[in-house]
């Protein structure tokens, strides 16, 4: 026996603490790193809820001009941006014209901790 085995409370079923509406969840995979200052790298998979309302400062997946991207939704003076957390990467405003569809926002990521990370 362990001594660990004291605070065993039984199974744990991470859909009950990551995802709060099954049929209107999705995975993503992190395409790039434009993301990383917010803690979330190339490769990280994030759990995206699509029957969350996409407002200011949440992180969302977003389909822009056919091209897929995660940034930060901002609103500025009356302007919407998606903001990288990145330095390499620029802000995307939307204008009336941009084909945008944001795809749902992110609630989790899940992050392996056996990958080596340069932070930025």
């Amino acid at each position: 026996p362990s001594p660990a085995d004291d605070y065993l409370e039984g199974r744990l079923d991470l859909n009950e603490y990551l995802i709060k509406h099954p049929a209107a969840t999705i995975f993503v995979k992190a395409p790039d790193d434009s993301m990383v200052k917010a803690g979330i790298f190339t490769g990280d998979i994030f759990i995206v809820d699509r029957s969350i309302k996409p407002t200011d400062k949440k992180v969302v997946i977003a389909l822009i001009d056919g091209g897929f991207s995660v940034r930060r939704i901002s609103k500025i003076k009356g302007k919407v941006f998606l903001i990288p957390e990145n330095e390499n990467y620029k802000p995307i405003k939307i204008e009336p014209e941009t084909d945008c569809e944001i795809r749902g926002v992110v609630t989790n990521v899940i992050h392996p901790l056996d990958i080596e990370i340069s932070l930025i």
